[in-house]
């Protein structure tokens, strides 16, 4: 016990910063969630809408620099889920904002099996409705979401 406790005193300064840090991400998690989540089209899980690259026109340099702006900051908030899954925070909800921002192959998949989760798809739909905004709709089940 008495290590453990001269392994705390001598790393004082770093535990100060992973507990500043972690009340920032809790912060920031409790606005920018809820806000990204409101956003969210109601259909977005029915995958009825075809993807539109709006940057295609852009300037090829600008829409680099906007996808991997826009990827960056999706890792971003996926690697601060994955520590609020341990830290203060929302980590799921925080993970699902941030797939919400990734561009990668079977996307729609892994978030149509993380939204199904009954905590997640009720946490994101009481946001919704303070936000007044409608519940998400989902697919029957997830493995008919292709079948018509």
């Amino acid at each position: 016990m008495d290590a453990i406790l001269d392994w705390i005193r001598g790393h004082d300064i770093v535990l100060g910063w992973l507990f500043a840090v972690s009340v920032l991400m809790l912060l920031g998690s409790l606005i920018a969630v809820p806000w990204l989540v409101v956003r969210i089209p109601s259909d977005y899980f029915l995958g009825r809408r075809h993807f539109v690259d709006r940057w295609r026109p852009r300037h090829p340099w600008l829409r680099m620099a906007l996808l991997a702006s826009k990827n960056t900051f999706g890792g971003v908030l996926v690697l601060a889920g994955v520590a609020m899954l341990i830290l203060p925070g929302q980590g799921i909800l925080t993970i699902f904002a941030g797939l919400m921002f990734l561009d990668f192959p079977g996307k729609l998949a892994l978030e149509r099996w993380l939204v199904n989760k009954p905590p997640v798809i009720r946490t994101i739909n009481w946001m919704r409705t303070k936000a007044g905004q409608p519940p998400l709709e989902l697919p029957k089940s997830p493995l008919s979401s292709g079948e018509s």
